[in-house]
């Protein structure tokens, strides 16, 4: 028979597992990591910005994508990939640092789906699921943590140089600055870590005495505080 679980740390812990995943997806796709020094779409780089007069616009810098302003273009900024392959990600550095993130991504996207259902299965090959998602979740942090130890040392490739000015090296960012979405992304992961140690509250509130006593009296239902 099946039992449908509902405590309030349980529910929270599903709720921050989904607000994590998500946070960091939209980090990893958004092109706002650095955001470049001042210019005009028609306007001569140099290593101190931009030397073309006119309305000015700040471009900025994904991981894989990238949002600028062509001269031609009416509508405005354009907004898109300009790495069509993995290989041609701006440096070495950035490569591993979105295999580790995509990596983490993956998990906590697996824990987001799995968490919904955890209000009528709380073990998994006699395993409690609250506890393996946990470890999973400790999992991605690091991944998480690793990639975006790795995404400051491809500052110095010349794809970074061309937004940041020739100032740009490994971890020092130049003339550009650091966008919403590295803060998103970090903010991701200390939540993920958050998530992986509330797991355990998680655990407690739906194997507890309370719970026990519920099944025992044969409700399907149970909801606690």
């Amino acid at each position: 028979m099946c039992h449908v679980i509902v405590t309030c740390r349980s529910m929270l812990w599903t709720l921050l597992s989904i607000v994590a995943a998500f946070g960091e997806l939209i980090a990893f796709m958004s092109t706002d990591w650095l955001v470049g020094f001042p210019r005009t779409p028609d306007a001569v780089f140099g290593p101190h910005g931009a030397t073309a007069a006119g309305e000015a616009y700040r471009p900025t810098l994904g991981i894989y994508g990238r949002c600028i302003k062509l001269p031609h273009l009416r509508r405005g900024v354009l907004c898109g990939p300009y790495a069509v392959h993995f290989g041609e990600i701006a440096s070495g550095f950035w490569q591993a640092a979105s295999i580790f993130l995509a990596a983490g991504i993956l998990l906590l996207c697996a824990v987001a789906f799995i968490s919904v259902f955890t209000m009528c299965f709380q073990s998994i090959m006699k395993k409690s699921i609250f506890n393996v998602c946990g470890l999973l979740q400790a999992i991605a942090g690091l991944f998480l943590i690793l990639g975006l130890m790795l995404y400051p040392a491809g500052w110095g490739s010349d794809k970074v140089q061309l937004y940041c000015g020739q100032d740009a090296a490994p971890y020092q960012a130049g003339l550009c600055t650091m966008g919403w979405a590295f803060y998103t992304a970090m903010g991701g992961t200390v939540l993920t870590f958050i998530c992986a140690v509330f797991s355990a509250q998680a655990e407690i509130a739906t194997s507890s005495d309370k719970v026990q006593e519920e099944i025992e009296e044969g409700k399907s239902l149970i909801c606690l505080l």
